[in-house]
Formats: structure tokens, sequence, C-alpha cells
């Protein structure tokens, strides 16, 4: 199974980022009956069926009202008037830092605060010859939300404010504040008894179309019997659901095989869409069989396939709402921080 994240994803907006995991694949089958006693296909969650937000994203108003108190999705990174550096290295810096956010899919933009807007502090400290950078997440009202340091730089180097100092530094930094911004977004959701780290997600399952035989029938009994648990439940009608899921299922013409026997490609698909409309992500299961060998009974085909596919779901909706994700350490416990990165070397 493997997540990946758009171009685009929490406190912003209560969404949350992704790391794929490796990607699993299976071997065709090379005889006629043997899928029935297979799984259909390792669960691929592909980049090009998955708009899966990261931090700040900003999904809609809906998707956000999934946590509540959703902050705004935008951060602002004013200019820092305690840089320890130049005027206009002091620009660079928040430019870099900026830049390195979107990186880390969080629509952060180099300027200076607007109303509503939660923003990035920043300032560096100068600590036995080294310069240590601080980032502040700020609230509208200009509370201190949360605070992470950088990895420090020799004083010499910071000193010159050379561009490619100032991005590494940036770079160092830009996955410890999207850390932190996750971290809030589930500490709000954690306090909000209404969001889904307090309740079940409600999940409308559409059905399931374009499977030979009786697949979409056996696909969809054994989707709605792999799905129910105590986290999401599944409801026969759109109205007041959280999320939808389609299944669609394809079926083309594929080689002849190795021992001559024609075969076929299956393609399911499973999406799941947020209450606006969004596609919240898409699970993928492909594989190849024996031609016509599904064009009747499904069976123990389809329990496998739905098997599968209700974990998918259940990841993708985790993910999207951010109910998965831990709060913020509470005050005065460390908070975990990523492998600082190495300055660079100075300019020879």
């Amino acid at each position: 199974m493997r997540l990946r994240p758009p171009a685009s994803a929490s406190p912003l907006s209560a969404l949350p980022r992704t790391s794929p995991p490796p990607r699993a694949r299976t071997a065709p089958d090379q005889t006629t009956r043997a899928l029935a006693a297979l799984p259909l296909a390792a669960l691929l969650l592909l980049g090009g069926c998955l708009s899966m937000p990261g931090p700040f994203s900003n999904p809609g108003r809906d998707a956000s009202a999934l946590a509540h108190n959703a902050p705004p999705s935008r951060l602002d990174i004013p200019t820092p008037t305690e840089s320890l550096l130049p005027e206009a290295g002091a620009r660079q810096w928040a430019w870099n830092t900026a830049t390195a956010l979107l990186g880390q899919t969080i629509p952060a933009m180099a300027q200076p605060t607007r109303p509503g807007d939660w923003w990035l502090s920043m300032r560096a400290e100068l600590r036995d010859g080294q310069v240590v950078p601080i980032y502040q997440v700020m609230t509208p009202k200009n509370q201190v939300r949360a605070t992470q340091e950088g990895a420090p730089v020799p004083a010499a180097l910071w000193s010159g404010a050379q561009e490619p100092v100032l991005s590494a530094a940036a770079q160092d930094a830009a996955p410890r504040i999207a850390s932190v911004l996750t971290g809030i977004q589930a500490d709000d959701m954690e306090k909000d008894p209404h969001s889904l780290k307090h309740r079940a997600a409600r999940v409308y399952f559409s059905g399931v179309s374009g499977a030979p035989g009786d697949g979409n029938t056996a696909l969809a009994q054994a989707f709605a019997a792999s799905f129910r648990d105590g986290a999401d439940t599944i409801q026969n009608s759109a109205e007041n659901a959280d999320f939808t899921v389609t299944c669609t299922v394809k079926i083309t013409d594929g080689p002849a095989g190795t021992t001559g026997h024609p075969q076929q490609h299956i393609e399911i698909v499973w999406r799941v869409q947020d209450k606006a409309g969004k596609e919240a992500g898409a699970a993928t299961q492909l594989h190849d069989i024996a031609a016509h060998s599904l064009d009747g009974y499904w069976g123990d085909v389809a329990v496998a396939a739905a098997q599968e596919a209700a974990g998918g779901v259940r990841q993708i909706i985790g993910r999207y709402s951010g109910r998965d994700n831990a709060p913020l350490p509470t005050a005065g416990a460390p908070a975990a921080t990523p492998a600082a990165t190495p300055a660079p070397a100075p300019p020879a």
C-alpha cells in the first residue's frame, strides 16, 4: 500500500501529512481458478488517483468542519527583525522558509501578517558561537501556539547571509514546523467533542458498478460487511454523511499468458469523497486473471478484495480527517523533532 499526497497537506485545514510506505506487488495468476483462493491484489493508493491533503491545505468548508476549530488556510511569514542578519538576509530567510514549507504542502507566504491569518515568528539567538534559529507558530490573536528550534549554524557562516546557508536552515525547519502544525490540529480535535476523534465517521456507500457476473452485488455486500467497525459506520443515504465511497470495476483484455491461455486485466477503484464532493483519496486494486474467470460467481475473490479495500478506505478517512494524528505534547514535555540537517560548508 502506498500513500502519497498531491502537490498541494493541519491545523489550518484539519488535514494530515502522509509518508509513503513501500509499494507491495503480487504476481499474476497462471492457472484458471487459483484466483479464488488468493487476495485479488496488493492494495495500492496511487498518486494518480489520490488527492490526500497534508498540513495546511484547504479542502473546503465542509471538510474542515470535520475537525471544527480549524484555523484559516494560510501561514504568513513576515521578515524577522531579530535575525542576526542584514535586512536583505532576513528577507531571504523568510522567503526560503516559505518556499520550504510549500514543499511540505503548507501554503506559506513571505509577507506581512494579515488580519485573521496564522503566522510564523522567526528569530535567531547566539549561543556559544552558534546561531540557533527559533520558530514560533502564532495564532491570529498573536498568541504563541508552539515553538521549534532549528539546527545550530556557526555564527560566522550565519552572519554571511549567503543563500545556500539560509536555504539549508529553511529546509531543516520545514518538517519540524509541519509536524507542529499537525499536532496543533490534532490537539484542537482532541478538545472538540464533535470531531472525528470522538465519534464514528458516517460513510455512505453508493455501491459497485462495472463488474461482470455477480461482482457488483458480491463486492458491495462483502465491503459493507468488512467495513463495519467502531470507528466508522455505513449508512444507506448520502444525507449527513461525512464521506461517500464508490467502487468501479474495469476489465480489459490482456496478453495470452505464458501457457497460451488468454488473460484479462482487472482494475477495481474505491474512491472516497468528502461531503463537499472533494476527493479524499482512492484505493486501486490491479490484477491479471484468466480470461472470463469472473464472468459468473465471484465468491471468495469478492471477500478478499473487499477486505483489502475496507482497510484502505479507513486509512484514507483517518488521514484526510486528521483523527489519527497525535496531539502536541503537554506543556513541559519535549516535542518530537525530526533529524537535524547539517549546515553547508562555507564556500571556497
